[in-house]
């Protein structure tokens, strides 16, 4: 039997090889979208502020922002989460145990500045949904199943970060679900592009499509 296949690329270069693929297949669109922005407050937003923070194309709280709008203008639903946690910290469970510092995951606090929603965000606090999660996943332990749902939607599209933690995580379980899930690429982030670029590729060969933002928002404004 051959054994795994190796390569010299670097992830970024394989990543290209993917995305150029012509012959790759998609899942595509369906017919109703939600668009879920996935933690992107300050503590993964702020990079001037917080070490935690991290930035990956400068211009993707602006594309997000397009997104919101043509999502809200089809009377779609538009899903922000963001992490924060219970004073002791017990609600982040095993995920909290790994360290201990004022950067630690379980000391991001319901309230402070660091689970705040970055403020470069447009947010219609009338109909958008904002939603504290406690795990990778936006749908652990949430009500976006139940709300995805009621709106009929087939399809997810999903920003925010980290690319390969809440991103991947999501991206896994709304296919799980049945839903399509697609992935503008300009609008997830990292903190280093080893963990993006080979997040990108596994996300594109297994479980969603990534696609330029402008197709994305093409399609959303059709």
């Amino acid at each position: 039997m051959p054994g795994m296949e190796t390569s010299h690329l670097t992830p970024r270069q394989y990543w290209a090889q993917v995305r150029e693929n012509p012959a790759r297949a998609r899942f595509g669109f369906g017919n109703k979208a939600a668009l879920i922005n996935i933690d992107l407050q300050r503590a993964y937003t702020a990079v001037d502020a917080f070490s935690t923070a991290y930035q990956t194309d400068p211009r993707q709280l602006e594309y997000i922002n397009t997104l919101a709008v043509l999502t809200r203008q089809r009377q779609w639903p538009v899903i922000w989460t963001y992490i924060a946690y219970l004073p002791d910290g017990s609600d982040a469970g095993v995920w909290g145990t790994r360290t201990n510092t004022v950067d630690s995951l379980q000391n991001i606090k319901e309230g402070s500045d660091r689970a705040a929603l970055d403020p470069r965000l447009v947010i219609d606090r009338q109909r958008d949904a904002v939603f504290n999660k406690r795990m990778a996943s936006v749908f652990h332990e949430t009500p976006v199943s139940s709300l995805l749902n009621w709106h009929r939607v087939d399809t997810v599209i999903l920003t925010g970060g980290s690319t390969s933690g809440c991103v991947r995580a999501s991206a896994v379980d709304a296919l799980s679900r049945n839903f399509r899930v697609i992935v503008p690429e300009e609008c997830v982030a990292d903190r280093h592009e080893i963990p993006h670029f080979a997040t990108l590729c596994d996300l594109m060969l297994k479980y969603a499509d990534v696609e330029p933002w402008t197709v994305v928002r093409d399609w959303l404004a059709g």
